[in-house]
């Protein structure tokens, strides 16, 4: 079920600095406390492949996000420990070293599982042992919320694992949304900053489709 037009949930959240200080994060109360929006993104695992390709390339675009009035967020179910194992390993051994942004670190997995974004396949029941089986990695999927000022959902979208993202097109996105949020006019399809966007209304559309 979809999260847009919702409310992000209030939760706070284990997380831990580029320092190794341990926090608490509620990404809700980030977005409204601090009058920003917010990205957050979500991998499944440190120190895999796929993984520190996207955390860098947030890296190297952070200061486009800070422009945009943007808080980012990276986030998987790993420890605080291992994620600064990894923030302390070098690019060149598959580490994040130089990444200045938090990192969540959702254990017990109630975020995750609240978003419904962790690669469950089944659960089932052992009376033998009287606990819970899991079937499927129960790590979560590549998923990216776009939370704004009033901690309002305005984008979700969930890559399967092998697909790394496209960080400029949340850029785009976050574009996008305050041009509606600040000039009251709608973005059609392909927009982009500079690029003219036009009113809803039936005459906003023919006027934008005949130019």
């Amino acid at each position: 079920m979809s999260l847009v037009g919702k409310k992000f949930p209030s939760i706070a959240v284990d997380a831990i600095s580029e320092m190794g200080d341990n926090l608490k994060i509620n990404i809700f109360e980030e977005a409204v406390n601090n009058n920003k929006k917010v990205l957050l993104f979500w991998y499944p695992k440190d120190f895999t492949f796929v993984c520190p390709t996207e955390l860098h390339a947030f890296q190297a675009a952070l200061p486009e996000f800070n422009n945009r009035n943007t808080i980012v967020i990276g986030a998987s179910c790993d420890t605080n420990e291992v994620h600064f194992a990894w923030l302390n390993t070098p690019k060149n051994n598959g580490g994040i070293e130089g990444v200045t942004y938090p990192l969540l670190a959702d254990t017990n997995r109630n975020l995750s599982n609240i978003l419904g974004i962790l690669d469950i396949e089944s659960t089932s029941y052992n009376e033998d042992t009287d606990s819970m089986i899991v079937e499927g990695s129960n790590v979560t999927y590549r998923a990216t919320y776009l939370i704004d000022e009033t901690g309002k959902i305005f984008h979700e979208s969930v890559n399967d694992m092998p697909l790394g993202r496209n960080v400029n097109e949340y850029l785009r996105l976050i574009d996008a949304y305050t041009h509606v949020q600040t000039k009251g006019e709608v973005c059609p399809a392909n927009w982009e900053e500079g690029k003219e966007a036009m009113f809803a209304t039936r005459e906003g559309v023919a006027n934008y489709l005949n130019n």
